[in-house]
């Protein structure tokens, strides 16, 4: 049996919800989700340290609040800390060491994991190795 990934990439469109608001709010509920893999892979999330800013899980999968049916899962967010310098998504896509990211092949999903090494190039390249 496959052990759960220890790190998640979780994007946003910064004008709904950037790493700034998260840093003013101290902690978020990430709801909303109703793509059926993408609430998989939140119902899968442990907490502990989660690309602009690091975040933590800080409490597991519970039901949506904004999904009526009970169907899909929430989990929630606290920050950490920012990254000194955020890595973009083409920075991400010419460096070869990352072209087999989940993330890099289910675009449109916006929770997806990363693996240790992939976690570990992107904090570099963010200057927080």
């Amino acid at each position: 049996m496959s052990q759960a990934p220890a790190h998640w990439l979780v994007k946003s469109e910064p004008v709904k919800y950037a790493f700034s608001d998260l840093v003013r709010d101290g902690r978020t509920v990430w709801d909303g989700v109703r793509n059926n893999q993408a609430a998989i892979y939140l119902r899968t999330m442990k907490e502990g340290l989660a690309v602009v800013g690091i975040a933590e899980v800080v409490r597991e999968s519970f039901v949506d609040p904004t999904d009526p049916a009970g169907r899909f899962a929430a989990v929630e967010f606290a920050p950490v800390r920012a990254l000194p310098k955020p890595v973009t998504l083409a920075q991400i896509k010419a460096t070869p060491a990352l072209a087999g990211m989940t993330m890099l092949r289910l675009f449109r999903l916006s929770v997806t994991p990363i693996t240790n090494d992939e976690w570990r190039i992107i904090r570099e390249m963010g200057g927080d190795a």
